[in-house]
């Protein structure tokens, strides 16, 4: 093989002959030097390429499973993240929980030692069964069903809080109460002699005796719609209750709430006299819907 030199500085063009031995051992000499190179190369790497802080050469150089095993760190912490959030979700649910336990303990006079909210509940058994390693995909899975199961079970806890809230402010507007400290009762509602004229006459009420200065409570919470004087009833409250329910208090001595003014059940409204058309001191008392009047006795538990 004949190889021709040209070289400005060597003046003539010049010829070179390697033989064949020559040129397989100059190839062979380098295949050798880039093997050389090569495993060279590869300690460098092993050796300091962990050491340089450059993203991108450290993505040239990694290794097919070290790839692998980043994504599978990169899926890991993405799901971590996620988890990390979905506890802090967790754990703000648990306190409304607490919260609206609390309240239903409180409303309802549970005993707060039979469901104590600050306390984790008690676990146990024996050690004997074989155990198991729980893998990252299971803890996942266990870990979002409990997510989902305690978000169902705060939305229904917080529908039946509603309900019974909704339940509870209904008895409260209800005129269940009795208005006045008395073991029986004057008069009562329907049809009766009128103690004025002596002529059969409807009673829209009932008749609580008491000695003056009584205290006479609402019935119900609700809405002051009349407290003035009246030709018949004297000092007169009407309580509105919603749902057109009325509760009327008559023949008081001293009137203690305006109108407009809002009531509680059992707060004291006025106190008992004998004002009006009343031949002593007493409450008359009654329940109106629509503007019919209603047997008191059927929202009252009324002595005698």
């Amino acid at each position: 093989m004949n190889i021709i030199l040209i070289s400005d500085r060597l003046g003539p063009a010049k010829s070179l002959t390697l033989t064949r031995m020559q040129l397989i051992f100059g190839l062979f000499c380098i295949v050798v030097m880039i093997i050389l190179l090569a495993i060279g190369l590869n300690r460098l790497v092993a050796n300091f390429g962990d050491r340089v802080n450059s993203p991108f050469l450290h993505l040239i150089l990694q290794h097919p499973e070290s790839k692998k095993n980043q994504r599978i760190q990169t899926y890991v912490n993405k799901n971590l993240d996620f988890m990390a959030a979905k506890v802090g979700q967790m754990q703000a649910q648990l306190l409304r929980l607490n919260a609206l336990g609390r309240r239903l303990v409180d409303l309802y006079g549970i005993d707060s030692q039979e469901l104590d909210f600050d306390r984790i509940p008690g676990q146990g058994g024996t050690s004997n069964f074989l155990q198991q390693d729980i893998s990252f995909e299971e803890l996942s899975q266990k870990f979002y069903q409990l997510a989902r199961l305690l978000d169902d079970r705060a939305d229904k806890l917080a529908i039946l809080d509603s309900m019974l809230l909704s339940e509870r402010i209904e008895q409260e507007m209800l005129p269940s109460a009795m208005p006045l400290e008395t073991n029986w009762q004057s008069s009562g509602f329907g049809v009766r002699i009128d103690p004025f004229t002596g002529k059969k006459t409807f009673h829209e009420g009932v008749d609580f005796p008491a000695k003056p200065g009584t205290p006479i409570k609402a019935a119900a919470g609700g809405i002051v719609v009349y407290s003035a004087y009246h030709s018949d009833y004297g000092n007169m409250i009407e309580i509105d209750h919603g749902n057109d329910l009325r509760s009327r208090y008559a023949h008081a001595s001293k009137r203690m709430v305006d109108i407009g003014q809002v009531v509680l059940k059992g707060q004291k409204i006025a106190e008992t006299g004998s004002t009006g058309r009343s031949t002593g001191p007493h409450l008359h008392f009654e329940i109106r819907h629509n503007g019919v009047p209603l047997n008191p006795s059927r929202f009252l538990q009324i002595p005698g």
